[in-house]
């Protein structure tokens, strides 16, 4: 991903995952790709952002909170999750926003 992701008006939900990678890929850049894709396929969803040196931060943003709770409760989504907790993350914090203003050119 190598794009700013289009918003609409605000307000509008953000969810940032920020993340340290444990070492080797197993798979993991291949799950990413899949989980971009299908993310993108669920209702609510507006776009995504990513980025990664030493710390790896993917910005998701949503129409609203129950967007954000039905891909939680995804079953493939589920999947990566607990292979990234067991596999690819030495740690990770989610965190759920609102964005009330945004600007840029």
């Amino acid at each position: 991903m190598s794009s700013i992701a289009e918003t609409p008006k605000p307000p509008y939900y953000a969810v940032i995952f920020t993340s340290l990678r444990n070492d080797g890929d197993n798979g993991y850049g291949e799950m990413a790709a899949k989980m971009v894709e299908l993310a993108s396929a669920q209702p609510g969803f507006l776009g995504i952002e990513s980025a990664r040196e030493e710390v790896g931060i993917t910005v998701s943003y949503w129409s609203d909170l129950r967007s954000i709770e039905a891909w939680k409760s995804n079953t493939e989504h589920q999947q990566a999750q607990e292979k990234g907790r067991k596999e690819w993350y030495s740690s990770f914090r989610v965190r759920i926003t609102k964005v009330e203003r945004e600007y840029g050119i």
